[in-house]
């Protein structure tokens, strides 16, 4: 049975059979608008991802994708210091996606909002050629303020939580025809986001903050010219795990650490703290400095292969 044998009204009953509301969430799905009840200042972000772009059918399972998708939108959440309250998710396929892909896709959704602690809210179903999703999230900032990419400061430390490299090791297996290591294979299709961790930042007084989306250097490189500043990495402060090694090794013996610099869909947390006011769980990995703005790596530009995704690269 695919989407277009029993459409579109049936679908959405699939994807939100069983949703209620509760909490700061005063009505959910089933009306035109969600409503929310905030204690302080709304943050929005929305995230889209394409078949074939930023997914692959053959690569990750239905579950995955759904799983994904909240994933990588609550992540700009925590990254501005609020706390996800809603989700609003939308869904465009071919009619002749099987429903069982499209109840796989539900139940990833709702796996990992249980993770992150959003509610699925509502959303949107069409056609399309092929799968698209598009999620947007709804944090409260709970009378704490945003934590913006503009705020490090020269004499600050660099600091993230969370794992970086790891999806990027499991792109270069999976396009090479191979499934291992399966831990780098796992981190692609569903990253890790350290779900709490920006709230715990904003309140430790962070002063700039983003996810590593499209890279480490590339997303720093927001910062820094957000901020007029330049960031310093240092690698000395980097644990490559052997997965990484094993895979670097498997594509010609590469730098593993390129995985950790350039690499991006794991979504850590990076930003910028005055020293001692780093919280627990946090890692410094550089230094804030006068200058730039520009992204160092040991104290010298970076020369090796473009740092993060870009998508309307040729």
């Amino acid at each position: 049975m695919t989407v277009g044998d029993i459409g579109e009204f049936a679908l959405i009953g699939r994807i939100t059979d069983g949703l209620s509301a509760s909490g700061p969430v005063v009505l959910g799905v089933g009306d035109d608008c969600a409503v929310l009840r905030l204690a302080g200042d709304l943050a929005v972000s929305t995230d889209t991802m394409v078949e074939n772009v930023h997914f692959r059918t053959d690569w990750s399972a239905a579950a995955d994708v759904g799983r994904k998708a909240v994933a990588t939108c609550v992540a700009d959440a925590e990254a501005m210091g609020a706390a996800p309250i809603g989700l609003v998710v939308s869904l465009a396929a071919p009619a002749s996606t099987p429903t069982e892909w499209v109840d796989g896709f539900s139940a990833g959704v709702r796996e990992e909002c249980e993770l992150a602690g959003v509610q699925l809210v509502g959303g949107d179903t069409t056609s399309a050629a092929q799968i698209v999703i598009t999620a947007t999230v709804l944090a409260d900032l709970g009378g704490v303020p945003p934590v913006p990419r503009s705020g490090a400061r020269p004499g600050q430390v660099l600091a993230m939580v969370g794992r970086l490299g790891w999806a990027a090791a499991g792109v270069a297996v999976l396009g090479r025809g191979f499934r291992s290591p399966r831990a780098v294979v796992l981190a692609h299709r569903v990253p890790e986001v350290p779900y709490g961790q920006g709230r715990v930042a904003a309140v430790a007084g962070a002063t700039a903050l983003i996810d590593v989306s499209d890279g480490l250097l590339a997303d720093l490189g927001h910062i820094a010219r957000a901020s007029g500043v330049t960031l310093d990495v240092d690698t000395s402060t980097f644990e490559i795990a052997e997965p990484q090694k094993a895979v670097a090794a498997a594509i010609g013996g590469g730098d593993p650490l390129v995985f950790q610099l350039t690499g991006g869909d794991d979504h850590a947390l990076v930003g910028s703290f005055e020293p001692g006011s780093v919280p627990d769980g946090w890692r410094v990995i550089g230094r804030v400095r006068t200058g730039g703005p520009e992204v160092l790596v040991d104290g010298a530009a970076w020369t090796g292969e473009t740092a993060g995704w870009q998508h309307f690269a040729r």
